[in-house]
């Protein structure tokens, strides 16, 4: 099912995990997720090792893109950053997130090198220069794409909610498909926006983060249209390495947690071994 009928349903939200690479989108498309999210934060952490702060380019989001969407069959979100330079850049950018088969992008309005956007010492730039990069992002998807435009804008944190939401009408009036306004602070705060702004919204959950973590269905009363879950499997998988790596070089061996893996049969199921085997028989 196409991104826009998934958010076109009555009565219901989008639940939406980040994925790092082609295997955490597998794993999301066998639990039954029926959209996916590449978020940037563990992007950068997977392929660099090193925290949200501006350091991936457009090639790596590019390739990380591609590659997600040769392994699952569902929609995939690509979290851009600021479109990596000016409008002309971000055009580009459309055309190949097109190419390559990505359903739809986040682009933000933070200045460059921007942060996650739950990190202190954000920055924006002016809504205007940020509506250039918007409106060449919307003129360069195809007249019958179904490719969906994220404007997201952290403004809260610098310029206040009014500012936030500001740009969030600015930004739905332009043209963009869903709004996203960063890092709201409290229930108040979401209950605010989603009040203020006529538009799909989404709502980023974060543990541990600023906004406070609702469940979908919380989310769902509240008006929001996507809740994201960007770093959940980012966090669990890093925790799980972390503590087996850990163990095996503290004891030597990793039969005290063996039963907290995957098993080897499971595994292959979920890559589907069986099907390359008969394709390997079959061309023998």
């Amino acid at each position: 099912m196409s991104l826009n009928k998934l958010l076109n349903r009555e009565n219901g939200i989008l639940v939406m995990p980040g994925v790092y690479d082609a295997l955490t989108a597998k794993i999301a498309e066998h639990v039954g997720f029926e959209a996916i999210f590449q978020t940037g934060y563990g992007t950068s952490a997977s392929l660099l090792a090193l925290p949200d702060f501006g350091f991936l380019s457009i090639t790596e989001t590019l390739e990380t893109a591609r590659r997600i969407t040769r392994a699952v069959n569902i929609p995939l979100i690509v979290d851009v950053d600021t479109g990596y330079g000016n409008p002309l850049t971000v055009a580009k950018l459309v055309n190949d997130l097109q190419s390559i088969g990505a359903s739809g992008m986040f682009l933000e309005d933070q200045v460059w090198p921007k942060r996650c956007g739950h990190m202190k010492g954000k920055e924006v730039i002016d809504s205007n220069e940020y509506v250039q990069k918007l409106k060449s992002a919307i003129e360069a998807k195809k007249d019958d794409s179904e490719f969906l435009i994220v404007a997201r804008t952290d403004a809260a944190a610098p310029l206040g909610l009014d500012e936030a939401i500001r740009r969030g009408k600015l930004y739905k009036q332009i043209g963009a498909d869903i709004v996203f306004v960063e890092a709201p602070h409290s229930i108040e705060d979401l209950k605010k926006v989603s009040e203020q702004i006529d538009a799909p919204l989404v709502a980023n959950m974060i543990e541990e983060g600023v906004t406070p973590n609702l469940t979908s269905s919380e989310l769902l009363e509240l008006g929001y249209k996507i809740a994201l879950f960007p770093l959940s499997g980012l966090y669990s998988s890093t925790y799980a390495i972390y503590h087996t790596f850990d163990t095996l070089k503290r004891t030597g061996t990793t039969k005290s947690i063996k039963e907290k893996m995957m098993k080897f049969r499971e595994f292959n199921e979920l890559v589907e071994l069986d099907k390359y085997m008969e394709m390997e028989n079959k061309y023998a």
